[in-house]
């Protein structure tokens, strides 16, 4: 069985190929611009863009019961670089589901979106029928890339399943160019000594995961029967609603108050137009009742995030 992982060389697409070796995999190819740092002998690490027809055929050319499109350019370089967006994001996407329909047989084929998608006025809890406003040209691409991957599906040239990712809470590393970037920012600088600003309202609501969940549930997506996904093969993923007043003072709690001083608030209009604009809760039944889970609150994410640390 191969598994074709895009953007299997950074932070989430590396640990969902250490899951999926966990899980049995047998063969996975990673496509990214730089090698998987997952060393393994069933992994094949090729470096390349997913807009270069000739990297996505080589990916693709041992077959593929199963691919995970999670390359993407972010919201921050998306909102700023509106062409290369639209590109990598749009283009890219189509380029790569038709190298797909090329297959002898049509492939699993897991999208991850973003609840940037939606936008404007809308509940406290967002229903799976709402309708998509994207306030951003990340969430723009993304909505066109989920139309996409249900059309395809609908056609028979993948079996296709959108993933709505929360925000993904707390990851390692130096900070990326997502306008969301500060939702692991306030806590990890903190936890390492280091000074770090919020952007936002600390009322803001905010819906997260924690990498160790959010992986999960890919694993899980990519093995759903397509009998039980039916026609809708588009999925908002379980998270909790958190604040960032909520998260520091979880951060204070378990690290300490000079850890929660060490943030600032810093209001930055750019982000704020951005992050304000998407929701900060779901609707997930139809997820929980496929069997994707959720933290069960920002103490436990917090929690794991210092024991991996």
């Amino acid at each position: 069985m191969t598994i074709v992982v895009t953007g299997g060389a950074g932070f989430l697409g590396a640990r969902l190929i250490a899951a999926l070796l966990k899980d049995g995999a047998e063969r996975i190819v990673s496509l990214d611009r730089v090698a998987c740092p997952v060393d393994d002998a069933r992994v094949e690490s090729l470096v390349g863009s997913i807009d270069d027809p000739d990297a996505v055929a080589r990916a693709l050319s041992g077959g593929a019961n199963t691919v995970y499109h999670l390359a993407a350019v972010l919201s921050g370089q998306s909102e700023e670089d509106f062409d290369t967006g639209l590109h990598i994001n749009v283009d890219a996407t189509r380029l790569l589901l038709e190298a797909c329909r090329k297959l002898d047989r049509a492939p699993r084929f897991v999208f991850t979106s973003s609840l940037a998608v939606f936008g404007g006025e809308m509940p406290q809890i967002v229903p799976p029928t709402m309708a998509l406003m994207p306030q951003s040209s990340y969430g723009c691409g993304k909505a066109i890339g989920e139309l996409l991957v249900s059309e395809y599906s609908r056609k028979g040239f993948v079996d296709g399943l959108t993933v709505r990712l929360p925000t993904i809470c707390v990851r390692p590393g130096a900070p990326n160019s997502a306008a969301s970037s500060f939702v692991s920012g306030i806590i990890r600088e903190p936890v390492a000594g280091q000074a770090s600003e919020c952007p936002v309202p600390l009322d803001t609501r905010l819906w997260i995961s924690s990498p160790g969940v959010a992986v999960t549930n890919l694993v899980r997506a990519g093995r759903i029967p397509a009998a039980d996904l039916g026609i809708n093969r588009v999925m908002d993923m379980p998270g909790i609603t958190a604040t960032p007043a909520q998260m520091l003072d979880s951060l204070e709690r378990l690290v300490g108050a000079e850890a929660r001083a060490r943030v600032a608030l810093t209001r930055d209009p750019r982000v704020e137009a951005i992050v304000c604009s998407w929701p900060g809760a779901f609707d997930v039944t139809r997820a929980r009742a496929l069997g994707f889970g959720a933290d069960t609150d920002f103490d436990a994410i917090l929690t794991q995030f210092l024991a991996d640390r």
